[in-house]
C-alpha cells in the first residue's frame, strides 16, 4: 500500500490515539501534524512493504518523547474528565497501556513501537494496571470454573487495588453472587465446564444494573464475527496476565467515561 494511502486509512486511529494519549484533541492533534510534517520532509519513514500502522505510530512516539515536558506526569488538578486520568499516569506507562489496551496493538509490536524489550514492555503495562487501578479501584466478580486460572485472575485484580468479591463456577452462582454484592467489574470465561454460559449469566445481569464487563475465552474467533452485538473487551485463552491488567483498566475506565457521558444533561 503505497504511504499517502496508509497514513490515509490509519489517521483516525492515530488521532485517537494522540487525544487519549495528551488529554485533549487539540492537544493530541499539534503533535499528529507534527508527524504528518516529519513524512512529507522524510516519505521513505513509511516504506510501503513494512508493517506501515506501526512504522506510522514509532514516528509519533519519536516526536512526542522528543519534548522534554513529556517525560513527566501532568500535575494534579481538582476535578479531572475521564480523558485526563489517562494523563496522570506516568508517561512510559500510559503509552505502553494504550499501545496494547485501546489501539489494539501486539505486545510484540508495542515494544518495538516504544523501542524497548518485551519484558520492558509486560513492566510499563502493568505498571499502568497499578497506577490506574487506584484511580478506579472497585469490587470484582470472577466467574470462571478452572481453579489455577481463577487463582491467578484474582491475585491479578488484587494486586492492582481491587476487590474480589467471589469467584463463580456455574451460572447461578454467579447470579447470587453479584445480585448479593453488585460488583464495578465482571470477569467471565464464556463456556463453564458444568455446561452453562458465562455469556447468558452476564446478560441476564446486565438486565438488572450496569457493569463492564471482560469475557475470557478460548475460542475468541466464535464472538468476533462482525455480527452485533459482540462482546466490547476479550481476552483470549491463553493469556498473559499483563493483557488482562490492560484490558481491565480500560474496561473500567471507559465505563466510567460513558456513565458519565449519560449523566451530562442534554441542551
Amino acid at each position: 500500500m503505497p504511504a499517502s494511502q496508509a497514513v490515509i486509512q490509519h489517521l483516525p486511529y492515530l488521532r485517537r490515539y494522540a487525544r487519549a494519549l495528551t488529554g485533549s484533541q487539540a492537544s493530541g492533534d499539534a503533535y499528529v501534524a507534527a508527524t504528518l510534517e516529519s513524512l512529507i520532509a522524510s516519505p521513505k519513514m513509511l516504506e510501503s512493504g513494512g508493517n506501515q500502522r506501526l512504522a506510522l505510530y514509532r514516528l509519533f512516539t519519536k516526536i512526542w518523547n522528543s519534548v522534554p515536558v513529556n517525560d513527566q506526569p501532568d500535575a494534579a488538578t481538582p476535578t479531572l474528565t475521564p480523558e485526563q486520568h489517562l494523563t496522570q499516569l506516568t508517561p512510559l506507562p500510559r503509552q505502553a497501556f494504550l499501545l496494547v489496551a485501546l489501539e489494539g496493538f501486539s505486545e510484540a509490536d508495542a515494544a518495538q513501537i516504544l523501542d524497548c524489550d518485551l519484558p520492558t514492555l509486560r513492566g510499563l503495562v502493568e505498571e499502568s494496571g497499578r497506577e490506574l487501578a487506584a484511580e478506579i479501584a472497585t469490587d470484582v466478580l470472577i466467574i470462571e470454573d478452572e481453579t489455577f486460572i481463577a487463582m491467578d485472575i484474582e491475585a491479578l485484580v488484587e494486586s492492582l487495588g481491587h476487590r474480589v468479591i467471589g469467584v463463580a463456577r456455574t451460572h447461578s452462582e454467579a447470579l447470587a453472587l453479584a445480585r448479593q454484592q453488585k460488583p464495578g467489574l465482571i470477569l467471565a470465561d464464556i463456556q463453564l465446564a458444568d455446561g452453562s454460559s458465562g455469556l447468558d449469566a452476564v446478560n441476564e445481569l446486565l438486565g438488572s444494573f450496569e457493569v463492564p464487563v471482560i469475557f475470557i475465552t478460548a475460542y475468541p474467533e466464535r464472538f468476533l464475527t462482525g455480527q452485533r452485538p459482540e462482546p466490547a473487551f476479550l481476552i483470549a485463552k491463553p493469556f498473559q496476565l499483563a493483557v488482562v491488567s490492560a484490558v481491565a483498566s480500560q474496561a473500567l475506565f471507559f465505563g466510567r467515561k460513558a456513565r458519565q457521558r449519560e449523566r451530562q444533561p442534554t441542551a
